[in-house]
């Protein structure tokens, strides 16, 4: 993978005439930067980077698919409007987390799979954007918050199904969450 991005860092240089070695791709919405040494600098569409790198035979995108953020949005239940994950999944909070510190792991995140993103979590309808945050796990992946809280689904629960609200497992207590951040009734 490193060999095939430096031969493709070849090709872009060769195909802009770029000093060799002293440039760096910088994404800036549907445009690249490719930026040199001292003044040198090209804009250059990601089709036309594209384009030339397939004229230099390269199978390369100019630039990676980029994954959208994990989407949360409040939905009603049993036990009033609650959060609600990817694939229309209950959301839950732990008694034992702190603000942006997770004390889920092993066992425990086996049967309570944290809520993940690799970008910044988009706040869907009803979900306050100034409360939906992430911070990086142990293992470096990025895990949803809200109002601090880390945010989990339950392993064995399906679309639209809360079952997990208000009972103790894995050591603490785990809790549906509302629009507001705090646990529900």
């Amino acid at each position: 993978m490193i060999e095939d991005r430096q031969a493709v860092d070849r090709d872009i240089e060769e195909t802009l005439g770029l000093v060799p070695g002293l440039f760096e791709r910088v994404p800036d919405g549907d445009l690249w930067w490719v930026v040199g040494l001292g003044r040198q600098q090209a804009r250059v569409r990601r089709l036309a980077l594209a384009a030339a790198l397939a004229v230099l035979g390269g199978c390369y995108s100019a630039a990676p698919a980029r994954a959208a953020g994990t989407k949360v949005t409040v939905r009603g239940s049993e036990y009033g409007p609650m959060l609600w994950g990817p694939k229309r999944q209950a959301v839950y909070i732990f008694q034992r987390d702190r603000r942006n510190l997770s004390r889920c792991y092993g066992k425990c995140a086996a049967a309570w799979p944290p809520v993940l993103t690799r970008r910044k979590p988009i706040a869907g309808r009803g979900v306050r954007a100034s409360l939906l945050g992430a911070f990086r796990r142990r293992d470096g992946r990025r895990q949803v918050t809200y109002a601090g809280k880390p945010l989990y689904h339950y392993a064995h629960e399906g679309p639209a199904e809360v079952l997990c609200h208000n009972i103790r497992l894995n050591g603490g207590w785990w809790w549906a969450v509302g629009p507001d951040g705090k646990r529900r009734p």
